[in-house]
């Protein structure tokens, strides 16, 4: 087994490196998120062999798509009240395990489309509880100076899954039937990334505090309550929870809105995707930097001039027609966006207590999978109705304010735990 105890201290990724419980936790890490990416690609190609009812024939993919996410909305604080009830360890390679288990379901039963949204449904809602274990791991694997480092990582992890998992996701798949030689090997292939992740996950020895392995008693009303009253008690971890649900929010109407901007570059739809890969690059830059350098910014006021930058790009944005300057403006978008992900994720892991963090970051996960789905909503039809100018005009005075009342109302505690 792997060493319980970090590493002696150090800064950077240099750090990091040395340490082997959360190398092998980062790399089950990419597993496990390229595999959920991959995973969602695989449906989409499925819909095609699948029989549906004549209600479902022209909106299979939206069925399917809500089913994908709704756990999220559904079940992110429950998640995690039953992640400090035990082992986080247990918890995430028990998840890795039942989503393969799953997808290995899916070629021996019907084809039936009521049956792919329900393993769909089962799958995510498993992921649910995965997610915030992973996040309350990372303290226990690295020391408080080295957090900012692992939380750059960390977010570096989760956008460059972003980007190669779709993009790689339909060669990948297509590669695995030709190589597999049978018609199921694209379901063995996905089912094999969860394993492999769930087999790192076996070979990491967390040291936790608080949990044990017998059945806990679960009291789910009591518990969501005692979360709540201590992020409304802990005014930074609340702060920094909205720090992120902005960040969140903004990026996810990015998506929407990226479609007519492109068009104001006189490109086609197709193209929007240029314009969120940049941003991603921006942010894994933004995130690297952080990182390997995190510490010579303390005490650097990161959150608010992420904000003020973002809504410079915002507005410039508007008249903006040059395709390049977009992708550079998408990019320095990205990069403010780091400089708000990385220190308040960082600072959420820095100021709560162990025994609470599992309830944290499902709260955490709840919240921010709302903020994507609201922005995803109603975007467009603000763009429709007042045109694109407008509404990112908008945005840009809501993330300023925003920011600036964020920073002040947290800048004088900041500079002593960041």
């Amino acid at each position: 087994m792997l060493p319980t105890s970090p590493p002696p201290s150090g800064s950077g990724f240099h750090a990091l490196l040395k340490n082997r419980p959360f190398l092998m936790f980062w790399g089950g890490q990419v597993i496990s998120q390229v595999a959920d990416k991959v995973f969602f690609i695989l449906l989409i190609a499925l819909l095609e062999t699948y029989k549906s009812p004549p209600a479902f024939e022209n909106s299979m993919r939206s069925t399917l798509m809500i089913a994908f996410t709704l756990p999220a909305i559904l079940f992110g604080s429950a998640a995690g009240i039953f992640v400090d009830l035990f082992p986080k360890k247990q918890i995430m390679v028990a998840s890795d395990i039942i989503r393969a288990l799953l997808t290995l379901a899916i070629p021996l039963l019907p084809k039936q489309f009521v049956i792919l949204l329900v393993i769909t449904f089962l799958i995510s809602t498993v992921t649910q509880v995965f997610a915030p274990a992973e996040q309350a791991v990372i303290p226990l694997l690295v020391r408080r100076e080295n957090l900012m480092t692992a939380n750059a990582l960390s977010t570096t992890t989760m956008m460059g899954s972003l980007i190669v998992g779709f993009a790689v996701g339909k060669p990948v798949l297509r590669l695995a039937k030709q190589l597999g030689g049978g018609e199921y090997s694209q379901e063995f292939f996905v089912a094999g990334l969860y394993l492999i992740g769930a087999v790192l996950g076996m070979l990491i020895k967390i040291k936790e505090t608080g949990v044990t392995n017998q059945p806990a008693a679960v009291h789910p009303w009591q518990d969501l309550k005692e979360g709540l009253n201590y992020l409304w008690k802990n005014r930074l971890v609340r702060t920094a929870m909205v720090q992120l649900t902005i960040l969140y929010s903004v990026f996810a109407a990015l998506t929407v809105l990226a479609i007519p901007l492109v068009k104001e570059f006189g490109l086609e739809d197709s193209e929007f995707g240029s314009l969120l890969s940049a941003a991603g690059v921006g942010l894994v830059l933004g995130a690297g930097a952080l990182g390997h350098w995190g510490d010579r910014f303390h005490h650097k006021p990161l959150p608010l001039l992420g904000f003020l930058s973002m809504a410079f790009v915002l507005a410039v944005f508007t008249f903006t027609e040059q395709y390049w300057l977009g992708l550079v403006l998408s990019g320095v978008l990205g990069l403010g966006a780091s400089l708000i992900g990385v220190p308040m994720q960082t600072l959420i892991h820095q100021q709560t207590s162990e025994s609470m963090r599992g309830k944290v970051f499902g709260f955490q996960n709840n919240v921010v999978n709302i903020a994507l789905s609201l922005p995803l909503a109603i975007a467009g039809p603000l763009t429709d109705k007042y045109g694109l100018r407008p509404v990112l005009l908008g945005m840009s005075i809501v993330v300023s304010i925003g920011g600036v009342w964020a920073w002040r109302s947290t800048r004088g505690v900041l500079q002593d735990v960041i």
